[in-house]
């Protein structure tokens, strides 16, 4: 409590000040232990508004004594406004000794400002799993809407996206204060009292460190994502999106020009892939539709579908051309998963109907977000008669054709998914119907008593299948993609020391028409097919399946299945696992 009296008889012209401490933030680490994000001691010039009588001025003064930057003078103008006057702001981060030193001989000139020690967030690997740990930045306006403004008292930075989004309750602690006397010219002559502030609760994610950078370094700089999934739990084990960009560039300021760098970037490298990019799945997600023709007893394992290179609707001439040009022959559901056999497909999602298909994929989580721990990821699209009216509600003519039936039977058309719903559709597959929710948080500790909260894997309603024996069919199939004779992913299979489960797909980027052929080197890089492939391994024992996206690849044998085997190499050969 402050007694005006006794501060009063201290000192004519002094006066008491309640400053804000605020918490250290918490560490994040991998599922090992190593520290992904941690927090480094930093000197930075800030600046009390109130206490300042020409701001302009002495901004222009501290430019001249090269401790304001001209590029950083948008965010100073921005939290100008955006704050309370006896709110610090922070006009320069990370200043080197020599900075402080020249602000220190004239520090009696510059009432108002002063050099502050900080902690500042680092993220000691830089890029690497940006899109999953997110970063943090300067509190805004928008911020202290949905955040309690008195618990940030004296906090610059806050969660932006990702994990430190996600945990900032956790990660932010509560904020301490103290009671200084200070003099007519804002400098601290005493401490009166203290209450310590309580540091943010250290997270541990289930993300592999190893893993990660082997993926992002299998994805090399192509753009696309990888996200791999232990069925057992639902843990995420990597998540990649490429190309990513540096965090700490947020947590030290990024300036206007940097941003708008990143921004601009026809790579979208703030775009989370993984989580938001949606793709036509393609024929990745052909071992579904063969399991929901067994399922609905649309087919028969050993029947066969004639394959001439082409379908056809009953009574209609338009023709849905397969990738072989020349047939894959007679083929059963065996053949069509390990060859790709898109006319097969074709056939059975006729058979089976939008109605019966658009309800089976949904059984797996697509075009519903998949509800894991960190904020904005998108739904994708699973069509269906209801889906079509709403969406073209304008239009006259709402119906569903057997045309539309016949390309999502192949992952074509209105369908669409995110790279973590594929895979957490191949974890349903490895795990035969068990589902988790996909989850990157596994545990919270509190520093100061060092007692831990251990998250728990949460089950969602398990796949049934008409017969539990077709999950094993399927799985072989897989299995024949890449160890098969004739499969599509065979090259990937030829030395593997344990055996894999896979589909290749290939997403057409732009509608081909009919009669015309595609010719890869005749097409702008950036509207080639998306290649795509999905896995899990060991294909007896699953510990990892995975999903895996290369924008504008070609192919998914070609580009996408060599990524996913260096992934698996890693988790599965790595001498800890």
């Amino acid at each position: 409590m402050i007694h005006h009296e006794h501060f009063s008889d201290l000192s004519q012209g002094n006066r008491v000040r309640i400053e804000a401490l605020p918490p250290t933030r918490g560490l994040i680490r991998d599922r090992n232990g190593v520290l992904l994000a941690e927090n480094l001691p930093s000197y930075q010039l800030e600046m009390i508004p109130e206490q300042v009588a020409d701001i302009e001025a002495t901004l222009a003064k501290l430019a001249d004594m090269g401790l304001v930057r001209e590029e950083d003078r948008d965010r100073i103008d921005q939290e100008l406004r955006r704050h309370p006057r006896f709110r610090p702001t922070a006009l320069r981060y990370r200043m080197t000794e020599e900075e402080v030193a020249r602000f220190a001989v004239a520090r009696q000139h510059f009432p108002g400002i002063d050099v502050q020690a900080r902690l500042i967030r680092n993220y000691p690997y830089g890029a690497v799993a940006v899109h999953a740990l997110g970063y943090v930045g300067a509190v805004s306006q928008a911020d202290l809407e949905r955040l309690d403004a008195a618990d940030y008292a004296g906090t610059t930075h806050t969660g932006k996206i990702g994990v430190e989004r996600a945990e900032e309750a956790s990660l932010h602690g509560s904020v301490g204060h103290r009671q200084v006397l200070v003099n007519a010219e804002g400098r601290i002559l005493q401490e009166l009292e203290r209450s310590r502030p309580y540091p943010g609760r250290d997270i541990t994610l289930t993300l592999d460190l190893q893993l990660q950078l082997a993926s992002e370094s299998a994805l090399a700089d192509r753009r696309g994502a990888i996200v791999a999934i232990d069925p057992a739990n639902g843990h995420v084990l990597s998540l990649v999106s490429q190309p990513g960009y540096d965090p700490n560039l947020f947590s030290i300021g990024i300036s206007t020009s940097d941003y708008q760098a990143l921004r601009d970037d026809p790579d979208v490298p703030l775009f989370n892939r993984a989580l938001r990019g949606v793709y036509p799945p393609g024929s990745t997600i052909k071992p579904v539709v063969g399991l929901a023709g067994l399922h609905y007893g649309a087919v028969a394992p050993w029947q066969r579908v004639y394959c001439l290179g082409y379908y056809t609707l009953p009574g209609h001439s338009h023709r849905y051309r397969d990738w072989k040009k020349e047939g894959h022959g007679p083929v059963d559901l065996n053949g069509a998963v390990a060859q790709s056999c898109d006319v097969y497909f074709y056939d059975l999602a006729v058979k089976l109907g939008i109605d019966n298909l658009q309800g089976f994929l949904g059984t797996f989580g697509i075009g519903t977000r998949t509800g894991i721990d960190i904020p904005s990821e998108k739904a994708g699209t699973l069509p269906s008669r209801e889906w079509k009216r709403a969406r073209f509600a304008r239009r006259e003519d709402q119906a569903w054709y057997p045309g539309e039936t016949v390309i999502t039977g192949i992952g074509q058309g209105y369908l669409e998914v995110t790279p973590l719903q594929l895979a957490q559709m191949t974890a349903s597959i490895a795990a035969r119907g068990l589902r988790f929710r996909p989850m990157i948080v596994a545990a919270r500790t509190d520093p100061a008593t060092g007692e831990t909260e251990t998250l728990a894997s949460e089950a969602l309603p398990t796949i049934e299948v008409a017969d539990d024996s077709y999950w094993d069919l399927v799985v072989q199939d897989m299995t024949d993609v890449v160890h098969g004779e004739r499969g599509t992913a065979r090259r990937i299979g030829l030395d593997a020391p344990y055996r894999i489960a896979g589909k290749t797909g290939t997403a057409q980027v732009f509608t081909i028409a009919q009669g015309e052929e595609y010719e890869e080197d005749d097409v702008d890089e950036r509207l080639r097919h998306h290649a795509l492939f999905i896995a899990f391994a060991p294909a007896e024992a699953p510990r990892i399946a995975l999903a895996v996206i290369v924008e504008n690849g070609g192919s998914g044998s070609g580009a996408a299945a060599p990524v996913a085997r260096l992934v698996l190499d890693n988790y599965l050969l790595r001498s800890d696992q």
